[in-house]
């Protein structure tokens, strides 16, 4: 059983918490902090979670194995980096951090410590999802042709705006660093290729401040293969994820992403290609990916083996999240190396 203190106390970091707490055998919270303690205490008591006054504090309990950050994110490489130091194990929010230069820094901490660290991209821990990977690995797809994919909803309107998540700085190219870079992760694990261009463009056109409210991107992989993302932040709440391939394509896809998803499949008829196929539906028995992704850290962390690496997808992700910015201030495409 590790023993995690979660740091940021506010909605998502409460959904981790509730996630496993009372539920695994491989993940417990016994320790917290956040920003504002006030708001957190009734959340802690019921949780039976020790709010603590500092996450410095946090790092020198001999009680906590493991730290998840739930915190904003130009804090994460600072906060992996202390926590990696002081022999914690770290599961951290997406993104990584806002810093390609950061997030490489991080990872190497983390590996020169010899703790854990994970990123939580919990997609990667939804059966469909893994169907659609499968698919392609055995061949029923064929080849890696074109992935689009869209992440939207109406985030520019939750948030007041003096609310971090309406800073520019801290938030930059819009839905992407909320929602875009689930996406892209997801793109990452079914192209098992790094992406090797990006043309980006990022407008604000609801507000009179706050973060860019409608971006979209072209990507070229590596492979050869093509993608297109929007994010769209000020609309209804929408995301979906079709992936193209030479003998067919998937698609998954509704309102709600956190539940286990339903997959599309419509294949071509090698017989006859004119034919026109319907899609077959295919169900899923519900999991939750939070607590899959949070027990898949703890069971790591406990063997000590390594997740996000130098030069993994965690750390790409980033530097692909700078390329957008460029690409869309510059109005250009950005290659990555």
């Amino acid at each position: 059983m590790v023993r995690a203190a979660i740091v940021g106390i506010g909605t998502w970091g409460r959904n981790l918490v509730t996630s496993v707490q009372g539920k695994s055998d491989a993940i417990r919270f016994v320790a917290g902090a956040t920003r504002t303690p006030a708001k957190a205490t009734e959340f802690c008591r019921e949780q039976g979670v020790r709010l603590v006054p500092a996450y410095e504090q946090v790092l020198a309990d001999r009680e906590v194995d493991a730290v998840v950050l739930a915190t904003p994110h130009s804090q994460h490489a600072e906060q992996i980096i202390a926590a990696a130091r002081a022999g914690k194990h770290v599961f951290v929010e997406k993104p990584l951090s806002l810093e390609p230069r950061e997030a490489e820094e991080a990872v190497r901490a983390c590996a020169e410590h010899r703790v854990t660290l994970a990123v939580g991209y919990n997609w990667r821990f939804q059966p469909a999802l893994n169907e659609v990977r499968q698919l392609f690995h055995g061949g029923t797809l064929g080849k890696l042709l074109h992935i689009e994919g869209n992440f939207c909803g109406p985030s520019a309107y939750r948030f007041a705006r003096e609310h971090w998540r309406h800073d520019r700085d801290e938030v930059p190219a819009g839905g992407m660093t909320g929602r875009g870079v689930h996406v892209v992760d997801a793109m990452l694990y079914l192209a098992g290729s790094h992406i090797g261009s990006v043309f980006a463009q990022s407008d604000r056109r609801v507000h009179d401040f706050g973060v860019d409210d409608t971006t979209s991107m072209l990507f070229r992989f590596g492979t050869g293969a093509s993608a297109y993302l929007g994010t769209v932040i000020a609309t209804a709440e929408t995301w979906r994820l079709q992936v193209f391939g030479s003998r067919g394509w998937v698609e998954v896809g509704d309102v709600e992403h956190l539940h286990t998803w339903e997959l599309k499949r419509c294949l071509i008829d090698p017989q006859d290609v004119t034919r026109k196929q319907r899609p077959e539906l295919v169900t899923f028995p519900k999991a939750s990916t939070e607590r899959a992704e949070l027990e898949h850290f703890a069971k790591a962390a406990a063997a000590r083996q390594p997740l996000a690496v130098p030069g993994g997808d965690e750390v790409h992700n980033v530097a692909v999240l700078e390329a957008i910015v460029r690409s869309a201030a510059e109005a250009r495409r950005v290659a990555l190396s």
